[in-house]
């Protein structure tokens, strides 16, 4: 089977229409018609049918979309493997696995800095399956991942960006604005904030071990809800400090340093070995750590 009819496929999928997955492809519409009547004839399903305006896809097409990207992910990755790297010239893609914390801290900067120096590259910001990792990167479905140390394969390659101590995050006019004292914070309510539907929070499990527990009112995915949630309550949310800088900046809240000392957030960048040898990975790798390490001077 032609393999470019895959690359037509993943088009669509993500245009959700042929005008617009002709344009990104720089093919006429009839051609790219002509590549899904082929493919529909190899699957016996549509694959993608119409709604409203756009179109929408088949429950098959959902089921192959992540095995056709991660595919044409791998054979992106062949073909600049060891080639000369131009950023000022590429037109790669790449998938970044970003949790909640670094998608906001990281993407504003490092877009900035592209849109500078490699105006040619495409970002895919995806949400992290930590269970998953080492399979993602393997299978090329992530480029690389920015997370908390996690156990991943031997295959997998990782190194520290930076070490985050957490703070605790108020309204300005929080009866605990004066003073935050351990007591003080174990009594109060809180909300807390975790990519997992179950399992102790980071924050919890610390105190857990030195006997102590707060009393954690609401629970949330994300910390841009849960900041919100701080501005119209009196709950407290523990974060790490630099989202905690720029939340307090955007909704006019009070951070306050944790009136305890507990680890301070770990965040490593992975990648899979078979991209240490690609330039164009490897550059982006150091953009990235660059990004990291100003964070402090953008705060």
């Amino acid at each position: 089977m032609d393999l470019n009819l895959f690359r037509v496929f993943d088009a669509i999928y993500r245009a959700g229409s042929l005008t617009e997955a002709a344009r990104d492809l720089h093919l006429s519409q009839p051609a790219v018609s002509n590549a899904l009547a082929r493919l529909r004839q190899h699957f016996d399903d549509p694959l993608f049918v119409r709604r409203g305006r756009q179109i929408a896809p088949t429950p098959l097409a959902d089921s192959i979309a992540d095995d056709v990207q991660a595919a044409l992910s791998t054979l992106q990755d062949s073909v600049y493997r060891g080639q000369h790297f131009d950023a000022g010239d590429s037109q790669r893609r790449f998938v970044l696995g970003l949790g909640d914390t670094m998608e906001f801290l990281l993407l504003p900067p490092l877009a900035g800095h592209l849109n500078t120096v490699a105006p040619g590259i495409r970002l895919q910001s995806r949400r992290l399956r930590r269970d998953q990792l080492s399979r993602h990167l393997a299978l090329g479905e992530l480029s690389l991942a920015v997370d908390v140390p996690q156990p991943v394969d031997d295959s997998i390659e990782h190194v520290p960006l930076r070490s985050e101590p957490l703070c605790v995050l108020m309204r300005a006019d929080h009866p605990l604005t004066a003073a935050l004292t351990l007591e003080a914070y174990l009594a109060a309510i809180h909300v807390g904030v975790s990519g997992r539907g179950e399992g102790v929070l980071f924050e919890d499990r610390q105190l857990l071990q030195r006997g102590l527990k707060r009393d954690v009112r609401i629970r949330g995915q994300s910390y841009h809800a849960a900041s919100h949630v701080v501005a119209a309550s009196h709950l407290l949310l523990t974060l790490p400090r630099q989202l905690g800088e720029r939340y307090a900046k955007l909704l006019g809240l009070r951070l306050h340093p944790l009136p305890l000392e507990l680890p301070a957030l770990d965040m490593h960048i992975y990648w899979h070995r078979s991209a240490n040898a690609d330039a164009g990975h490897r550059w982006l790798r150091e953009q990235i750590m660059e990004r990291v390490a100003a964070l402090d001077e953008q705060a």
